[in-house]
């Protein structure tokens, strides 16, 4: 490879990148700027300089999606050699490759999904958890093992890390404690013990780490603000006492900290490697000026490490059409609006594959699944059960690849839908939530076909096997044609030409029990990530009403303040918050840990509450998570309860004026804490509340 036409066709930034071939590097890379290219760029002017092989770069990646396709680049760049791997596939390669040395014996079973353990272990523990609980235990136990966090330690370190459990914390300890013990015992092993052992493998047996380092000597590590303790610790050993890396992102794209990835690493690169070289992409290729401007917007009044190192994206597209704000009376005729303005988006030329409605829950799914089935339109749910590890595309797959040799020189588009129609794909989508999936999963594989024999005339079966293997590989899920519902968390990496972000209220965005300053900017990043999923369309909807005729007493998000029009801006009120003093009640100190401002006295002063009112609230607090099918700290957290027991409020005033009782949750169970508080049992239609639109949201 000639090393300067490697170069041809990057942007400045771009170009600076490229050309930083030694030593630490941080790219810093907006939404849209072509961080990829830029990466690809980098890894190939090295390899032709002379500078590495090939065979000596590990580029690590989060998803087998974005490592499928930076290979892919790397192919047609002329570096085909290049490792490029998530940091489980190369952890679980070195440590099968090692294992007979350093440990002996049969190597463990890796655990795909930890539920069906840690179900089995929360039963024996004499737990009853349903679907969700479990969900949250596991990922309760996956927060514990990336952040280091041993069980003995859990109670202590999530109380200093500001984090709510989903249950009592002894009960998650003692689940925590026995789901180690029962891997240990049936020699099971999760994707963080991986990751654990490969790096412990690496730092107890010199001449393990030897030779991995003389294999890897130069690192490109991508989505670097999503880094959690235990994949930095990897990284670590792998580097050893060398500075050969470098590490990409956004800070202000850092939306898994609930996951315990943290910005931490990407924004204090500069301070671990004082002679590193920092690139700043910031033209966007990716969206419309209008969009952008939205995108610039949403970071305006952010706060915290992460804001002190935005982007100030600069569109690089031409002018497209202005971004719609509009206002619903509720959820229903929003939906309903929604599926109109989509279908007549569709008649306009949009593909319905470029067209997304992106919202913060799950949960929120269903209304627009019902309103794009009236309208007539077709739709896929993303961030379910990864597409080739459904049921139907596994059978499907295996037919497939047995009719390969038979076909011959058959016109592939009709082969691929006669074999699939026995398993169920007719010419309109059937009724029924589980029976479309299924469908809109075999429709896909059709779409996938037609795709091959329209890119490539006289392609045959074989062609389209040897194409379906590669995506099997890189779990690239071909694309069903319509439109994509989706939560705000499985859109990330993902880009479309109109994107719906829907549902922008007060208790949704930002979610109700985001309650510190950290968690509100967290839920900004979100918004600011589903903006910049648009390319040209973008429709930002509220409803102020759950149902028709309900009460509209909800308010737009804050973050669409000073984005909408006639929209006051939030700076005054922002700053006002940030720089209100709170003192502890008993000693006067000022306060700076969220729990004790919501507490308004110092964690180790006397606490002067009704411990009967507290146990009371309690009580009814398991009650309505119990009824509701939520986890209480949805309902209210133990800090917030203990800070209603120490004040006892009278009214609804005092009540929200406690950190904690937004105006959602003051709606929903205010009549009930109020009762509590008198000494009264709460009215039966105040026990239970409004179910919580988002109880089952699962994030991805």
């Amino acid at each position: 490879m000639d090393p300067d036409r490697v170069l041809e066709g990057l942007d400045p930034e771009q170009l600076e990148a490229a050309r930083a071939l030694r030593g630490p590097v941080c790219i810093l890379a907006g939404a849209g700027t072509g961080k990829t290219r830029a990466v690809t760029h980098r890894i190939a002017h090295a390899v032709a300089a002379g500078v590495v092989t090939e065979q000596q770069i590990l580029a690590v990646t989060f998803t087998t999606r974005a490592a499928g396709e930076m290979r892919g680049r790397l192919r047609s760049l002329g570096a085909p050699r290049v490792q490029a791997r998530t940091f489980h596939s190369a952890a679980v390669r070195q440590l099968s490759y090692f294992w007979p040395q350093a440990v002996g014996g049969p190597m463990p079973s890796l655990i795909e999904s930890k539920i069906q353990e840690v179900a089995r272990v929360a039963h024996a523990c004499g737990l009853q958890l349903d679907r969700t609980g479990l969900r949250d235990l596991a990922g309760e136990i996956e927060w514990s093992k990336a952040t280091q966090v041993r069980p003995a330690d859990y109670e202590k370190s999530i109380a200093k890390a500001g984090r709510t459990a989903p249950m009592p914390v002894h009960d998650v300890a003692r689940v925590y404690e026995a789901y180690e013990e029962q891997c240990r015992d049936r020699n099971l092993l999760d994707f963080e013990s991986m990751l654990e052992l490969t790096a412990a493998m690496i730092a107890e047996h010199p001449q393990i780490a030897e030779r991995v380092r003389s294999q890897y000597r130069y690192f490109v590590v991508d989505e670097f603000q999503d880094v959690n303790p235990l994949q930095k610790l990897l990284l670590d050993a792998w580097l050893g006492d060398r500075d050969d890396v470098c590490v990409v992102g956004d800070p202000n794209q850092t939306i898994y900290s609930f996951a315990g990835a943290t910005p931490g690493y990407l924004t204090g690169f500069s301070a671990a490697y004082p002679h590193a070289t920092v690139v700043r992409l910031v033209r966007d290729y990716r969206s419309t000026p209008q969009v952008v401007r939205v995108a610039n917007g949403a970071l305006k009044h952010a706060r915290g490490p992460a804001a002190e190192h935005r982007l100030e994206l600069a569109a690089q597209r031409p002018d497209g059409p202005d971004p719609l704000y509009t206002e619903y009376d509720d959820e229903p005729a929003e939906a309903t609006s929604v599926a109109r303005k989509i279908a007549a988006l569709i008649d306009s030329g949009v593909p319905a594959r470029e067209i997304a409605v992106l919202f913060r829950t799950n949960a929120q799914s269903a209304a627009y699944e019902q309103a794009l089935a009236d309208a007539g339109v077709a739709y896929t749910v993303r961030g379910a059960t990864r597409f080739f590890e459904r049921s139907e595309i596994r059978q499907a797959v295996h037919t497939l690849r047995g009719a390969r040799q038979g076909a011959g020189a058959d016109p592939i588009v009709q082969t691929v839908r006669d074999i699939l129609a026995p398993l169920g794909l007719t010419p309109e989508p059937p009724e029924g939530r589980q029976a479309r999936e299924r469908w809109e999963s075999l429709a896909a594989l059709a779409q996938l076909a037609e795709d091959v024999a329209a890119a490539r005339p006289g392609a045959t079966m074989d062609d389209f096997v040897q194409e379906l293997e590669a995506r099997v590989a890189t779990e690239h899920a071909p694309e069903y044609e319509g439109v994509t519902l989706a939560s705000l968390h499985s859109a990330k990496g993902l880009e479309w030409d109109a994107v719906f972000l829907v549902g922008l209220t007060e208790g949704l965005m930002p979610i109700v029990f985001a309650e510190s300053a950290e968690q509100i900017e967290e839920e900004r990043r979100l918004f600011y990530v589903g903006v910049t999923r648009a390319r040209e369309h973008l429709s930002l909807s509220w409803a102020l009403a759950r149902s028709p005729g309900g009460r509209k007493s909800r308010k737009p998000s804050r973050f669409l303040d000073g984005l909408r029009p006639a929209s006051p801006s939030l700076a005054n009120r922002e700053n006002r918050r940030q720089a209100k003093v709170v003192r502890c009640r008993v000693c006067g100190s000022t306060l700076t840990e969220a729990a004790e401002r919501k507490l308004a006295r110092c964690g180790d002063c006397p606490a002067d509450y009704d411990e009967e009112l507290l146990e009371r609230l309690k009580a009814w607090r398991r009650g309505v998570a119990e009824e509701q099918r939520i986890p209480a700290y949805v309902v209210f957290t133990d800090a917030t309860l203990q800070a209603i027991a120490e004040h006892v409020p009278a009214d609804q005033a005092g009540l929200s004026r406690i950190s904690g009782v937004g105006a959602v949750k003051l709606e929903r169970y205010g009549d009930a804490v109020l009762a509590l508080c008198a000494g009264e049992e709460p009215a039966a239609e105040y026990r239970g509340g409004e179910p919580h639109e988002g109880g089952t949201e699962q994030v991805d």
